[in-house]
C-alpha cells in the first residue's frame, strides 16, 4: 500500500521527467559537430555506462573505442566531454583554458563548499580568482610551506620512532603502514591548518576522520539531482542522500565553529608554535582595508579543501608508492642505496636532503603516473562555445579529463603498466601542469596550488621509511599475493591495508 501511494504521488514528477528528457535530446540534435561517443538511450543517455566501481577505468574503456574526445549525455542535464589524451588536454587546458575554466554547479560539491565558495569548486569569476590569489600568495607559496616544515619534520620523526617500538614488539611486529600513514598525513594538515592534530599514529579512528570518510563519499557521488533536476531531488529525499549530506553538512560545520572559536579566543590554553592558516585567514577576515571581504564562510569552504586535498591524496601515494617498492626489490634497494649512500649515519632525512635524491623522486612520479590518487581531475564546465579539433563544445558542458588514462597511453608511455621509475631519469617531465601527458595536479588556471606542499610530505615521509628500516612481507607472503584493488571514492586508496615488517637500519 505504501509502495503504491509512493508511486501516485511521484507519477506527475515521472511524466514532468519525460518530456523535459524528451525536449533536451530534440535541442542535443540541433547541436553542431559533436564529438563522437556511446549511442545514448532515452531519458538516462550515457548513465547505465559510467560505472561507479573504477569510472576512470569504464571511462578509458569507452575512450578507446571512441576517441581521446568523447561525448556523453548522463542524465538529462550533463552534456559531458570525456578528455583522455595529452594532445586533448592541452588543448582543453591550455589553448582554451580560459573557455573551460568554471565548475559545473553539483548538489554535493555546492553543499559542501558552502555555495561554491571555496577554491576547487567555486565557479570562474572575480571570487574565484580572489581566493585563488589568497591560496596562491598567502597560504601555499614556498616561503609559507617552508614554515612548516618544522611540523612535518616532528611527526614524521614521530612515525618512525612508533614503527620502531612495534617492529620490536615480538607479539605484534607486523606494521599496518596504511593506518600509520593516514594518520600522519592527517596530525600535518591538521597542525598546519588549526594548530592541532586530532589523533595519533596506531590509534583507533577519530570522529573527525570518519566525518571525513563521508565527506570524501559524497563529493564523489553525482545525484538524482545533479542528473535530473526536475525531479532527482524526490529520489534523493527518498533514498536518503539529502539526509546523509545535511547531517556531514552540520558534523563538519560544528567543527568549523569550535575550530574558530578556539582561534579567536586569545586566552588559549596552549599557543601554536607558529600562526597555523586558521590565524591567517581568521587576520585577513578582520582586515577591512582590502577591497575583497573573506566571509566566515568562505574560511569554512577553505577548511574543505584542505582536509579533502591535503590528508588522503598525500597518504594514498606514500602507500602505493611502498606497495610497488615492495613488489620490485630492486627498485627499494635503489631507492635505499641512494638515500643511505647520501644521509650516512645522520640518523634521519630532513627536507634539505630530498634534492639530492633524484632516484626517490623518480619513484614518486612513478607512483603519481601509475596510482594516481584523483584519476579523474575535478570536472571543468565550458563557459564559452569553441571548436576542439573540429569538433563543437557548447557552454554549460561538463568536461572531464581522465588524467589516469592519459598516463596509460601506450603511444606516450613504453610498457604503462609496469612500475619503471627510471622512465623519468632524465627529468624532462615534471607534473607543474606543462607536460600535458602528465598532469596529476592538472594544469591551467585550475591546476592544483597546494603541489608542492603535497610532494614535499610525500617524498619526506617515503624517504623516511626507506632509509630507516628494512622492509618485508609478513611470513608465507609473496609480493605475487599483494592486492592491489582500488578503493572507490574521490580518492583511489588501496582496498586492503598494507601490512609489512620493518626492521630498524640504524
Amino acid at each position: 500500500m505504501l509502495m503504491l501511494l509512493l508511486f501516485i504521488l511521484l507519477l506527475p514528477l515521472l511524466l514532468l521527467f519525460v518530456l523535459n528528457s524528451k525536449r533536451i535530446f530534440e535541442r542535443q540534435s540541433e547541436y553542431g559537430h559533436l564529438p563522437p561517443g556511446p549511442h545514448k538511450l532515452p531519458f538516462i543517455g550515457n548513465l547505465h555506462q559510467l560505472s561507479r566501481k573504477s569510472p576512470h577505468r569504464a571511462l578509458h574503456k569507452l575512450a578507446m573505442r571512441y576517441g581521446p574526445l568523447m561525448s556523453l549525455q548522463l542524465g538529462s542535464s550533463l552534456p559531458t566531454v570525456v578528455v583522455s589524451s595529452a594532445r586533448m588536454a592541452r588543448e582543453i587546458m591550455k589553448t582554451h583554458d580560459l573557455d573551460f575554466s568554471s565548475r559545473p554547479s553539483l548538489l554535493c560539491q555546492q553543499k559542501l563548499s558552502y555555495g561554491g565558495t571555496d577554491m576547487a569548486f567555486a565557479p570562474y569569476g572575480d571570487f574565484w580568482r580572489e581566493v585563488r590569489k589568497i591560496c596562491v600568495v598567502e597560504l601555499f607559496s614556498t616561503k609559507r610551506v617552508q614554515s612548516f616544515r618544522f611540523i612535518r619534520e616532528e611527526e614524521i620523526f614521530q612515525l618512525v620512532k612508533s614503527i620502531s617500538q612495534q617492529s620490536a614488539n615480538s607479539s605484534d611486529p607486523i606494521i599496518n603502514l596504511s593506518d600509520m600513514v593516514f594518520a600522519l598525513t592527517n596530525n600535518i594538515i591538521c597542525r598546519i591548518a588549526f594548530g592541532k592534530k586530532f589523533q595519533h599514529e596506531g590509534s583507533k579512528k577519530c570522529l573527525l576522520q570518519e566525518i571525513l570518510n563521508e565527506t570524501q563519499d559524497l563529493l564523489a557521488t553525482t545525484t538524482f539531482t545533479d542528473y535530473f533536476p526536475s525531479v532527482g531531488w524526490v529520489f534523493d529525499i527518498v533514498t536518503g542522500l539529502h539526509g546523509r549530506l545535511q547531517r556531514n553538512f552540520c558534523d563538519l560545520d560544528l567543527f568549523y565553529n569550535q575550530i574558530i572559536e578556539e582561534h579567536l579566543h586569545h586566552n588559549r590554553t596552549k599557543k601554536p608554535e607558529k600562526e597555523d592558516i586558521t590565524d591567517i585567514l581568521l587576520q585577513m577576515q578582520q582586515d577591512q582595508s582590502t577591497s575583497f571581504h573573506l566571509e566566515m564562510d568562505h574560511i569554512k569552504a577553505l577548511f574543505m579543501n584542505f582536509l579533502i586535498g591535503g590528508t588522503d591524496t598525500s597518504a594514498a601515494t606514500v602507500i602505493r608508492a611502498m606497495t610497488e617498492v615492495i613488489k620490485k626489490p630492486i627498485v627499494m634497494k635503489k631507492t635505499q642505496d641512494e638515500l643511505r649512500s647520501l644521509i650516512g649515519n645522520k640518523g634521519h632525512v630532513d627536507e634539505d636532503d630530498l634534492n639530492q635524491l633524484h632516484y626517490l623522486k623518480c619513484v614518486v612520479k612513478e607512483t603519481l603516473r601509475l596510482h594516481l590518487p584523483g584519476p579523474l581531475l575535478v570536472s571543468r564546465e565550458t563557459i564559452n562555445h569553441c571548436k576542439i579539433d573540429g569538433y563543437d563544445i557548447y557552454p554549460k558542458t561538463q568536461v572531464i579529463v581522465n588524467a589516469w588514462a592519459i598516463g596509460m597511453d601506450p603511444e606516450i608511455w613504453k610498457n604503462p603498466e609496469e612500475f619503471i621509475p627510471e622512465r623519468f631519469i632524465d627529468g624532462s617531465v615534471d607534473f607543474k601542469g606543462q607536460h600535458f601527458e602528465f598532469i596529476p595536479f592538472g594544469a591551467g588556471r585550475r591546476i592544483c596550488p597546494g603541489i608542492y606542499l603535497g610532494v614535499v610530505a610525500v617524498e619526506l615521509t617515503l624517504a623516511n621509511l626507506l632509509y630507516s628500516f628494512n622492509w618485508e612481507l609478513p611470513d608465507g607472503m609473496r609480493k605475487e599475493d599483494i592486492d592491489m584493488v582500488e578503493q572507490n571514492g574521490l580518492t583511489m586508496h588501496k582496498k586492503i591495508p598494507l601490512r609489512l615488517l620493518a626492521t630498524t637500519y640504524i
